[in-house]
């Protein structure tokens, strides 16, 4: 069954395939939408795969017609692919980035090119989920795949991804499960694959994986990390790459380091935005990125010498001091540009600490230093990957710099830039066997208000590598490396740089299960700053976001997500919470009016903590999605929960799936993770 519509707004027409089967050696059928210039058929064309697993029907909709839609009408074959278990397609999803989804990958890829409309030069490329399987099928070197882009993703599944982060849980474990539960609980649409859509529905409903739990259960960096991976072996990509990243969001660290260990042709955009393609990006200013992956696309697939190789290797949006805001449209700065690798215009600047000061001289009397953070040391963080939702950005610090020990340099005579990954070392002892340091690198306003910059932090037990886990011996010195986010910053005149220390970060990470004290020799404290002495002014992308015509939409109830934090002084406890109501990201209750299709998601997360106690941290997370249409609507209801005591986590579930108002399905889920 096949659902076409014509667009005729580009150079060449285009005809759009609704629903088509790619077939599978094993029997599998993948679904798939087609965006397909008039004339390929006559005059084949490259392919551009977007291989994800949130529903092309009614999942990226709205952002694949005016992007793909694009890309067809300057001449390009555009294929979207539902994963295996996904969408429309046959079988069952059974966790991120199996070696089933490569396999799967190069299949498509495969029959791609033996289509009559393909010239038989293929790219990929994908935004989170997608960029990050773009880099590990171009580690499969299929023949016909010639170029890839990944925008907002990483070359390490362990390092940064939003499981784990510095050895740490990140409360995003949670939330991200729980969102691709309730993708997941999603049926086939009858619309496209007949009545076979209740059947295969169940059977999804009946094997679908407690997401979260099953990320719980690899703490350490161990070959489940390892796999997908692409860092295990960067001389596996031979194709060329464009990597694109964003200052607010969670996966801007693996663009520095595509561009400094990959080998191939590669180029970078590094832009203000939070993680959303950059056409669409917030902050702003966005940028012309379907005009540039066009051009990329024309000079790798079509063999056009069109400049595309040109200038620094990485452009990037040099972010000027600005007041610290929940609420920031736009990002005050300047395009510059960076070679990775041979930048001599880079010196590592360092900076002692001493008696609540950042020297640029060390003090051989500077002692030592007791930190015991409260548990709520945090509430201002943010979130820790921005989605481009009002509130979301890091507002004044100084609430959580009142948690912190904190020192101050002195006011700036001239403007600093850095660009790359601070580093702050420090040898200290804790007191306890389990224990974290947070640093944080903040601009400080001569009206005393407080900017994040960039933040890190580290489990002190896995000094010894993310692979293994070795307890401090209490009293026992040790040297401690904590690599701050790379970052490109413009210190103004008359602002302070300001290093703050913790020992918890809260929401964003789990506690330890004992609050701890540790013990710093000041001596050792260092921060190195990668500062840049004269950066290089830049045009910069192109600046006029394009794109083809939008998804036809209606809004039917306006979204929100409210954002708060109490506290109750009878138990000393912090709770905060983020409600998005009728629309997770705020976009709110909506029907795709071309397939008549309704989806309202909403989702909850309360997290409380006391600061007398860590094992007192509590996580509750509570979601709806429903979808469909007069006579088929499906909901489900789906709540979580994470506590932990000295040993475990304790993370639960039930899952509530109806179908017209009759409920069909109940799961629970209860399990004790070692911590």
């Amino acid at each position: 069954m096949s659902t076409k519509r014509i667009v005729t707004e580009f150079p060449h027409a285009v005809t759009v395939t609704e629903h088509l089967w790619i077939p599978l050696n094993d029997g599998t059928r993948l679904a798939a939408r087609l965006w397909l210039p008039d004339d390929a058929e006559r005059h084949p064309v490259p392919a551009i795969l977007e291989y994800i697993p949130y529903r092309k029907r009614d999942g990226t909709r709205t952002r694949d017609e005016p992007m793909h839609g694009f890309f067809a009408g300057n001449g390009y074959a555009v294929v979207r692919v539902d994963m295996r278990g996904s969408g429309e397609s046959d079988g069952l999803l059974a966790d991120e980035y199996l070696l089933q989804e490569q396999e799967d990958a190069l299949e498509v890829i495969q029959w791609i090119t033996g289509q009559r409309w393909c010239s038989g030069n293929v790219g990929m490329m994908g935004k989170s989920w997608g960029g990050f399987n773009g880099l590990q099928v171009a580690a499969r070197r299929p023949p016909a795949l010639k170029a890839i882009i990944t925008v907002c993703s990483t070359d390490d599944r362990y390092r940064d991804d939003i499981h784990y982060k510095g050895g740490c849980l990140l409360n995003d474990n949670l939330w991200w499960g729980g969102i691709m539960l309730a993708y997941q609980s999603r049926p086939s649409d009858p619309a496209l694959v007949g009545e076979s859509w209740y059947k295969d529905w169940l059977n999804r409903l009946e094997n679908m994986p407690f997401f979260p739990a099953l990320w719980m259960e690899h703490p350490l960096r161990d070959e489940y990390w390892q796999h997908g991976s692409v860092c295990e072996d960067w001389s596996a990509i031979q194709c060329p790459v464009m990597a694109i990243g964003g200052w607010a969001d969670a996966y801007s660290n693996a663009v520095f380091r595509l561009m400094d260990n990959l080998k191939v042709p590669r180029r970078a955009i590094l832009g203000p935005w939070a993680h959303i393609y950059p056409q669409d990006g917030t902050p702003e200013p966005a940028i012309g990125f379907l005009q540039e992956a066009v051009r990329w696309w024309d000079h790798w697939l079509k063999g056009e010498d069109n400049g595309a190789m040109e200038g620094p290797m990485i452009q990037t949006w040099l972010q000027d001091s600005q007041p610290p805001s929940a609420m920031r449209p736009v990002s005050p700065g300047e395009w510059v540009g960076f070679d990775r690798g041979t930048a001599s215009n880079i010196n590592h600047s360092p900076r002692w600490l001493t008696r609540g000061q950042l020297n640029t001289q060390p003090d051989v009397d500077a002692g030592v230093l007791n930190i015991c953070s409260p548990q709520n040391h945090g509430l201002m963080a943010g979130e820790w990957m921005g989605a481009g939702v009002p509130g979301e950005m890091p507002p004044d610090q100084r609430v959580d710099d009142g948690m912190a020990e904190i020192f101050d340099g002195e006011p700036l005579a001239e403007p600093l830039t850095i660009f790359g990954f601070p580093e702050f070392t420090v040898e200290l002892s804790s007191d306890k066997p389990a224990a974290m340091l947070y640093v944080r690198l903040s601009d400080v306003a001569p009206d005393g208000s407080v900017n994040r910059v960039t933040h890190g932090w580290l489990n002190l037990s896995h000094l010894h590598g993310h692979d293994k886990s070795v307890p401090l011996i209490p009293g026992q010195k040790v040297k401690v490396p904590v690599q701050l986010d790379g970052i490109a910053h413009r210190f103004a005149t008359g602002h302070r740089m300001r290093i703050s220390l913790a020992t918890t970060f809260w929401p964003m990470i789990w506690p330890m299960a004992e609050a701890t004290t540790l013990t710093l020799d000041l001596h050792s404290a260092q921060l190195s700053l990668p500062v840049c002495e004269q950066p290089v002014s830049i045009d910069g992308p192109i600046k006029e976001p394009q794109s083809a015509p939008l998804t036809p939409q209606t809004v039917l109830s306006p979204g929100r997500v409210d954002r708060n934090i109490t506290y109750d002084f009878l138990t000393d406890s912090w709770t905060s919470v983020t409600n998005g109501v009728g629309g997770v990201f705020g976009e709110g209750v909506y029907r795709f009016d071309d397939i008549d299709t309704t989806v309202d998601h909403n989702l909850r997360r309360e997290l409380t903590v006391s600061n007398s106690d860590p094992l007192s941290a509590r996580y509750l997370l509570t979601q709806t999605m429903k979808m469909g249409r007069e006579g088929w609507w499906m909901e489900a209801e789906i709540t979580l929960e994470l506590r932990s005591d000295l040993t475990h986590f304790i993370v639960s579930g039930d899952m509530v799936v109806s179908l017209n108002g009759e409920e069909e399905f109940t799961k629970y889920w209860h399990e004790r993770i070692a911590r």
